[in-house]
């Protein structure tokens, strides 16, 4: 099967105050033509991280180095300007988690798909406008003049998700990376914006990177996962094996920790720990987990390697 997006042996860290400090370590993954992966973890885990070295659009601060890097069995240039302009919004593009903070203000929405086409495209304005118009109706409004005309603001957080979408979509990228695209928005919106995005890129055959730490999203969605933990993947397989038949214990945690209905009564589960941040982290200390009396059972349950290392 063709690789859209292949990885191999990623690592990230921040350099803070002359210290480098581990943020993702020895990640390695794939995406397949046709194929929605799903990335799932814990705020912390590296998960939005991992899609921002992607996109070479790193924190100043943040060094990368990896064994492989790879966009259609071509080696991903971030050094080269012009080939990375070309990448981003064409052949890769995100969907990042907060839909107004990815809208220009002070620009009618419409221009802000359109410019998408104009930057990476050879259409004339008439054509860019009808293949906006067009996409805008296949997201649902029933007035997509209206919307092309509106600022960010005059349009609900639903609304704004589907124009960033049109945005991601629109130059019909190889891959598209949504992380947490539904995260602000109530439980049935939730279910449109993911029905549009599954249907429109299943229908125009796109690659697709679903972030997200909501598992029935992850279930719904996707045929393999990547569970991470602190910069790690802990497990990764076919997403109905992971989901009926985890292997980690980790994993089991995070299943663990849905609520239920069946559990009616029942103490919610917790991990009996935190992701730690970045300046909590060490090289070679990984998974970097606080014990306690209370936990140290669990978590040596759940990380055999794990060390009385203090966060």
């Amino acid at each position: 099967m063709e690789a859209v997006l292949n990885i191999e042996d990623l690592n990230v860290d921040f350099l803070i105050q002359g210290h480098e400090y581990p943020a993702v370590e020895h990640l390695s993954l794939y995406v397949n033509k046709n194929e929605t992966i799903g990335i799932v973890g814990e705020s912390g885990s590296g998960k939005s991280l991992t899609a921002k070295t992607i996109l070479g659009i790193l924190p100043r601060n943040a060094i990368s180095h990896y064994q492989a890097l790879e966009y259609k069995g071509q080696a991903i240039d971030f050094d080269n300007q012009t080939s990375m302009q070309n990448l981003r919004g064409n052949e890769i593009s995100m969907i990042f988690q907060d839909p107004l903070s990815s809208l220009n203000p002070l620009l009618k929405v419409g221009k802000q798909v359109e410019e998408v086409l104009a930057i990476h495209k050879d259409y004339h304005s008439e054509q860019r406008r009808k293949m906006v118009f067009d996409l805008f109706e296949q997201v649902g409004f029933n007035d997509p003049e209206k919307i092309y005309h509106s600022y960010p603001h005059e349009l609900s957080g639903g609304m704004r998700q589907r124009v960033v979408i049109c945005m991601a979509i629109i130059a019909n990228p190889g891959l598209i990376i949504a992380d947490e695209p539904t995260t602000a928005l109530d439980t049935t919106i939730q279910k449109q914006i993911l029905d549009i995005l599954h249907h429109l890129t299943k229908q125009k055959g796109n690659a697709l990177m679903l972030i997200s730490h909501d598992w029935g999203v992850i279930a719904n969605m996707t045929d393999r996962v990547y569970v991470m933990y602190a910069g790690r993947v802990v497990e990764t397989g076919p997403t109905k094996e992971v989901i009926e038949n985890p292997q980690h214990a980790y994993t089991q945690g995070l299943l663990n920790a849905i609520p239920s209905l069946l559990n009616k009564g029942k103490k919610l589960y917790s991990i009996p720990f935190r992701v730690p941040s970045i300046n909590e982290r060490e090289k070679g200390q990984w998974p970097y987990i606080k014990l306690t009396q209370e936990n140290k059972d669990e978590v040596e349950a759940m990380f055999p390697e794990v060390r009385s290392w203090s966060v």
